[in-house]
């Protein structure tokens, strides 16, 4: 009979008897206790959309798309400390291949690399995994987005959700995502999808929307504006 699995639990990341890793397992919980947030692929870009919450009025949410190069975009889903962590360590990567190399890292091994970080924080006495699951998106050749696990494992993706709710949004991706929608269909259809699973109504305003073009290779967030419209045309 295997002891309790509390043993196995506390203070570092160790192999319980049947092979699991409980301090990564309770930092995928941790992902999942956000607000949903979203990445897509599309013909012609990549999406990345975000539901922002205001807990109090007198208080603005922190970001939670941020820019890591000139064709990459990122969301840090979970602790917003630890995300803050894994952006500032993108951004660093993504410089140093400039340096280095001369040429803007590629999104997969960005990814890798931000993934790599994340596994030495399992090995460790006295280090916990991050809390975080990050949705990697930008323009190579074509449209990637890759999606960072608390373990150190990355995946490439079409569409993903991470966040409240986003059993039920990848479940609809499975159903219903077509790779050739163009980016102003693809916004609409995000909207959608968060309308259907989000409690209460979705204004632009709780809304975080950026994209990376395929023509111009560029990150880019949509205005307020653009938001409200978008929000709009998906209500009708």
């Amino acid at each position: 009979m295997f002891p309790q699995v509390t043993g196995y639990d506390r203070a570092i990341t160790v192999f319980s008897p049947d092979g699991r890793l409980l301090q990564v397992e309770y930092a995928l919980s941790a992902t999942k206790r956000t607000p949903l947030a979203i990445g897509m692929k599309c013909k012609d870009g990549v999406v990345l959309l975000a539901v922002r919450k205001y807990l109090s009025p007198l208080a603005t949410p922190p970001e939670k798309i941020y820019k890591i190069d000139e064709h990459i975009g990122a969301i840090a889903a979970g602790l917003v400390g630890d995300g803050l962590v894994l952006i500032e360590k993108g951004r660093i990567e993504a410089q140093y291949n400039r340096l280095v190399y001369g040429e803007p890292i590629t999104v997969k091994n960005l990814a890798k690399k931000i993934a790599v970080y994340k596994q030495q924080f399992t090995q460790y006495a006295g280090l916990r995994p991050f809390g975080v699951m990050m949705i990697v998106g930008g323009i190579d050749e074509g449209p990637e987005l890759y999606v960072t696990h608390p373990g150190g494992a990355f995946y490439n993706y079409a569409a993903f959700a991470v966040g409240k709710n986003s059993d039920k949004v990848n479940e609809s991706f499975k159903q219903s995502y077509k790779f050739d929608l163009t980016l102003d269909n693809c916004f609409k259809y995000a909207i959608k999808t968060i309308m259907k699973v989000e409690e209460g109504e979705i204004e632009a305003k709780s809304l975080e929307i950026a994209v990376i073009e395929l023509k111009t290779k560029k990150y880019r967030k949509l205005s307020k504006d653009e938001i409200s419209r978008y929000v709009e045309e998906a209500k009708g």
